[in-house]
């Protein structure tokens, strides 16, 4: 038996994990206009219509014959289901209808057992309780419809009209409840119209939280899962992804960062990202790639050293086999052991820079290409920026990450976007395939993936530190 019901609308599916727990009690809460009943309606359309769930509308306002009509517009001929049993529209008072539900083998009984209904769709719940001034009755009510139901096995929608005062009642329902579904119009640009649905509470499933869009068309709702964008599918279906070695983050990028893209990640001094950051680089190196750093004033070779030991990878042996080089910038000490793989600008112009650069690095690229080798390269833009400017950089980087694509490299470029202004990193951020930022908020570490060549965007994560590998955990 299944443990979810799917809605028959996709985007709503993808922010449930798959559906509506089955068997539960879920109020669709809104304001007219919202598409409450087209929603109730496609849910028990595509139930009796794909997943072989017969459904039962009950409507106290509305003639069976007008919601055929309404109905028509979307291509689902509810009729040639109601001929099939699998499908009932039922028009009758609150009172009959608690009435029966009440009674033992009583219509409603009959109903449910004649068509094996699985699914059922109440328009609305507020007439139940119209009319009712003792509170207690109210709330008595509310338990025996949701008991009735739930002693069915119905996956069930309860439509709620809402106002504009949220009452006592209403707070009870959505407290005994198995989940609120609330439906909003909100102004948009002065002229338009805004459709968001938001998932307040559902038992037993986990949900993507936040306002997600939805549209009314021909189909019915389409509705848009917030935090996604188009996906790149010649970067996603044309490369392989490589793990960070944070789980959750993982699970964003589908897998990793995919080989041969460019992020870049917007922190500042008050946010502790070097685990994060050690994490993907120690991550790239144990799947077998070698590895470029540029490195920042703040951070030495021996600290690196001590950072990636934590994380199973020895940046001795890095150097012994040739498989790290280090870009710096400044004129401090390096233990003799590393000498070999230091490349030393401090002294270069910015032009003498770009050529010694390239003419360093590229034949290590382009050899590592033919012979099968992938690196991973990490810089640390802060420095840059330090020692060049921000026109160098918005010059230097855009070559840098097409150099770094057509080798089929990656990169991860740190970089503080308050220090180089909007617009510069408007311009770093167009020019990457990925965007991460964390920052610190009061007493908290936030992180996000902003931008992804799957399409994903994560909403805020709380930074965690744990005791065991990779030292953080976002949540």
């Amino acid at each position: 038996m299944n443990r979810y019901t799917r809605t028959g609308i996709e985007g709503l599916d993808a922010i449930l994990n798959g559906g509506l727990p089955s068997s539960s009690t879920v109020l669709v809460n809104g304001a007219p206009g919202t598409g409450k009943t087209i929603l109730g309606m496609q849910f028990l359309y595509d139930g009796a219509q794909n997943q072989n769930e017969n459904g039962i509308y009950i409507t106290f306002e509305q003639f069976p014959d007008q919601i055929y009509e309404d109905m028509r517009a979307f291509g689902w001929d509810i009729k040639a289901l109601e001929r099939e049993n699998k499908l009932r529209v039922v028009c009758m008072s609150p009172e009959t209808l608690l009435e029966q539900m009440k009674l033992p083998n009583g219509l409603f009984d009959q109903l449910v057992k004649e068509i094996n209904c699985k699914r059922i769709v109440i328009d609305s719940l507020n007439l139940f309780y119209l009319g009712i001034d003792d509170i207690v009755k109210k709330r008595s009510t509310i338990y025996s419809i949701r008991n009735i139901l739930r002693k069915h096995s119905l996956t069930s929608l309860l439509i709620h009209e809402n106002s504009t005062v949220v009452s006592e009642e209403e707070t009870f329902v959505n407290y005994v409840v198995d989940g609120v579904i609330k439906l909003t119009l909100q102004e948009q640009n002065s002229i338009y119209r805004k459709r968001t649905l938001e998932v307040l509470k559902l038992r037993g499933r986990k949900i993507k939280e936040g306002e997600h869009i939805y549209r009314i068309n021909e189909q019915g709702i389409h509705l848009i899962p917030a935090l996604t964008m188009i996906e790149d599918k010649v970067v996603v279906e044309e490369r392989t992804n490589i793990t960070t070695g944070i789980p959750v983050l993982d699970q964003y990028l589908s897998g990793g960062i995919p080989n041969g893209t460019s992020f870049i990640f917007d922190t500042n001094s008050k946010a502790n990202y070097s685990y994060i950051t050690a994490s993907i680089v120690t991550s790239r190196i144990l799947a077998g790639e070698k590895v470029l750093l540029l490195l920042s004033s703040l951070v030495t070779v021996l600290d690196i050293e001590h950072l990636f030991s934590l994380y199973g990878v020895s940046l001795k042996e890095l150097v012994k086999d040739k498989k790290v080089y280090f870009i710096e910038h400044y004129d401090r000490p390096f233990p003799e052991f590393y000498k070999d793989t230091v490349i030393h600008v401090k002294d270069l112009s910015d032009d003498e820079f770009k050529h010694f650069i390239k003419d360093k690095l590229d034949p290590i690229f382009a050899k590592g290409t033919e012979d099968g080798d992938k690196w991973f390269v990490y810089y640390d833009l802060n420095t840059i920026v330090s020692a060049r400017g921000k026109d160098f950089v918005k010059e230097y980087f855009t070559e840098e990450v097409a150099k770094i694509s057509s080798y089929g490299m990656s990169m991860v470029a740190l970089c503080n976007f308050t220090e180089i202004g909007a617009e510069t990193a408007s311009f770093l951020e167009r020019t990457c395939n990925g965007v991460f930022q964390t920052w610190v908020d009061g007493n908290y570490q936030y992180f996000q993936l902003k931008k992804s060549p799957q399409g994903n965007m994560s909403p805020p994560l709380v930074v965690e530190n744990i005791q065991s590998k990779p030292f953080i955990r976002l949540v």
